[in-house]
């Protein structure tokens, strides 16, 4: 992965004009968009609305916005995680009329499908918060997912420290193992703890992805993994927040909650409300309105038929090319920064602090 020494998120500008995307192998034959002759027009795949609260509730809301202050036709679909409609959703777009495709794929084989249908009719296109490997996206726009996971090793590591644990038993709960960032992410906290697991340090019990990032099977997983260690878990290593909760409903009935450190990722309000009340150990915010805005504000240029130079690439392993993106940087939140996510924007104190949590706010200092 290599990195520009500009983000494009942070300086709101791309270079415009006849340069061509860094990266591209294309030969010059990719769609640049709807040109001067077509309407700009956007579409925008979410991949569903179970296995992350953010796609609803943060990136359509914040994607929406974005394109009606341009003043630039859009449609936000959701596949609610199934294929055939992820591709039925694409083919309707691409013939209604769209000039540039931002996807986030259910799977890199769905995706480079949509991707390349896509491309064959002239339609600009962006892999949006996940990879497609092999695909043809001009485009990725999504947060630095090795460094997220970076930060849930070195956010758990941090928090057995602070309890004291010694030797501790750790189990994984790794996302989806069809999405290319669940990968990324245990590649980022792989590098924090399998030296301690090397050197006996800690001890790794279990190692599972979950399917489809379903909370549901994760409990039932999670339950499996708990039963197997004979109760002796010591830290979860939860890959997102949905996870972190089905973890910490096992723990809760076992009566270990708050005793096991559990990590987490998105910054969702219930996860956010689990760090307050001590059973999360940590989550990862992913400013995701900046993400949108980056994307949106890509998607425009390219949708009126301009080529942008990101000034960063990332490598797609199966396609063997380098893909122009843009990357942003994700922040660690713990008990002592909740106040951080309040601050961006991102939740609402209405929505963390309600009844049950108005104290622990207050001790947190979100008045």
């Amino acid at each position: 992965m290599r990195k520009g020494f500009l983000t494009f998120a942070a300086v709101g500008l791309l270079a415009t004009g006849s340069m061509a995307a860094c990266g591209d192998d294309s030969g010059g034959n990719e769609p640049a968009g709807g040109g001067n002759d077509k309407k700009p027009k956007i579409g925008v795949i979410l991949p569903d609305s179970q296995s992350s609260a953010r796609w609803e509730n943060a990136d359509r809301k914040f994607l929406k916005a974005a394109f009606d202050a341009a003043g630039v036709e859009s449609d936000i679909q959701n596949a609610e995680n199934d294929k055939n409609a992820f591709q039925t959703i694409a083919d309707q777009m691409i013939t209604g009329g769209v000039t540039a495709l931002m996807i986030v794929n259910l799977d890199s084989g769905t995706g480079k499908a949509v991707l390349d249908r896509a491309k064959s009719q002239g339609v600009a296109t962006i892999d949006y918060d996940r990879l497609t490997l092999g695909g043809s996206a001009q485009y990725y726009v999504s947060f630095d997912n090795e460094a997220v996971g970076r930060l849930q090793g070195e956010g758990l590591s941090k928090c057995l420290t602070d309890k004291g644990v010694k030797n501790p038993a750790i189990a994984y709960l790794n996302g989806a193992p069809t999405d290319n960032n669940a990968t990324l992410f245990k590649n980022g906290y792989d590098s924090v703890l399998k030296p301690k697991f090397d050197s006996k340090e800690y001890t790794q019990v279990a190692d599972d992805s979950v399917p489809k990032w379903d909370g549901g099977q994760a409990t039932t997983i999670f339950e499996q993994q708990l039963t197997k260690a004979r109760g002796k878990i010591d830290g979860v290593l939860a890959a997102n927040d949905t996870l972190g909760n089905s973890a910490i409903s096992v723990l809760k009935k076992n009566k270990l909650n708050g005793k096991v450190p559990v990590t987490g990722q998105d910054a969702t309000v219930q996860g956010l409300q689990h760090i307050l009340a001590g059973d999360q150990c940590m989550t990862v915010y992913k400013a995701v309105k900046k993400e949108a805005d980056a994307a949106a504000e890509l998607a425009i240029a390219v949708a009126k038929g301009e080529k942008k130079d990101t000034g960063q690439t990332v490598k797609d392993p199966e396609g063997n090319r380098d893909v122009p993106a843009v990357l942003l940087e994700p922040k660690a939140i713990y008990k002592d920064n909740v106040k951080d996510v309040i601050d961006d924007g991102y939740v609402t104190k209405e929505e963390l602090c309600t009844e049950a949590y108005a104290k622990l706010c207050a001790d947190a200092g979100i008045s």
